[in-house]
């Protein structure tokens, strides 16, 4: 196990905040879910993987560039995205 050289308090809730450096590298964004385990000694945070991205829903997952993303979510995006315009299409579009 790597060391990462940074060390913080625990407040009086039992809180403690991760780096914005180890959230960036690990694409950990406010409202993920990290799963807490342990092995031995050691407590291990993994970023939860197996919910969609958007809605945290764990159900009718389906895998969209390597993110899983439910049914619903997928539903609703693909409604409000927006709509390829075809060359003759554009505004001030020469024939």
């Amino acid at each position: 196990m790597k060391s990462t050289g940074v060390v913080r308090k625990i407040d009086e809730l039992g809180r403690i905040v991760l780096p914005s450096e180890l959230r960036r590298v690990f694409g950990i964004h406010e409202g993920d879910e990290l799963e807490i385990s342990v092995e031995g000694e050691h407590i291990i945070l993994n970023k939860r993987l197996d919910v969609c991205l958007f809605c945290s829903s764990d159900e009718g997952l389906i895998n969209y560039k390597d993110r899983k993303v439910c049914a619903k979510c997928a539903t609703e995006l693909s409604a409000t995205a927006p709509r390829e315009l075809r060359l003759d299409e554009r505004v001030g579009a020469v024939d």
